[in-house]
């Protein structure tokens, strides 16, 4: 990996992961908001980007992420905390790392999604979709992907309606069941799962898109 792009709260002061990672052969672009990453990643050919997640106002930020597939993306927080992780790649990232960073386990997971990402994929596979009611197995690029049953039926439901977006009310009533909750994350972190689960099968994880402040959508 070459350029990386670490965006951080404060710009005031040498970065001392920033200087670690120089120290490892790593073109490091340090930038303070979204509107200065977005150039970045419009003008630059990056390798992985590096996000302080307590850095405000990335809603143009993470909109982007959806159509920059090919970027890792690492989210650095000080909490553990379950949710926020789970928040975190829902809204696009590929990897959450806790504070304090080891620079050694920072490298290896950037190495691996590395890999993931420049997997080649067969650009002519074909877009048919099979699905296995009985193991909840779905079968798409000649791989099978194996699901709970609640993902499988998530990922039927927005396959059905590919192209739509489906608000998770919508998702939450017609899968799960029940009423969407205002501090209800079951369904995210259901999509989360299915996303780790077809990037680890060398599938597009795009497959299920975040239409932000909206829902999900369904798209090849």
């Amino acid at each position: 990996m070459n350029n990386i792009l670490l965006i951080e709260h404060s710009l005031s002061d040498k970065s001392d992961l920033g200087q670690q990672l120089s120290e490892q052969g790593y073109s490091v672009h340090r930038v303070n908001n979204a509107f200065d990453a977005l150039v970045y990643m419009e003008t630059t050919q990056l390798e992985a980007i590096l996000l302080d997640y307590s850095v405000p106002k990335m809603d143009s930020f993470w909109l982007l992420v959806t159509r920059k597939p090919s970027t890792a993306i690492i989210v650095l927080a000080d909490s553990r905390c379950e949710l926020e992780r789970i928040n975190a790649l829902e809204l696009g990232a590929d990897d959450y790392l806790a504070k304090p960073i080891n620079i050694r386990e920072l490298q290896l997971r950037l190495n691996v999604l590395h890999r993931r990402l420049q997997a080649p994929m067969n650009d002519n596979f074909n877009h048919d979709i099979s699905f296995d009611d009985t193991i909840y197995t779905i079968r798409f690029a000649e791989k099978s992907l194996v699901l709970t049953q609640t993902e499988y039926r998530l990922f039927k439901y927005l396959f059905d309606r590919q192209g739509e977006v489906i608000t998770k009310q919508e998702l939450q009533r017609r899968v799960l069941h029940k009423e969407l909750g205002r501090f209800d994350r079951n369904l995210d972190m259901h999509i989360s799962n299915t996303r780790r689960k077809l990037v680890k099968r060398n599938l597009p994880r795009e497959l299920i898109n975040t239409v932000r402040g909206q829902g999900y959508s369904f798209n090849f």
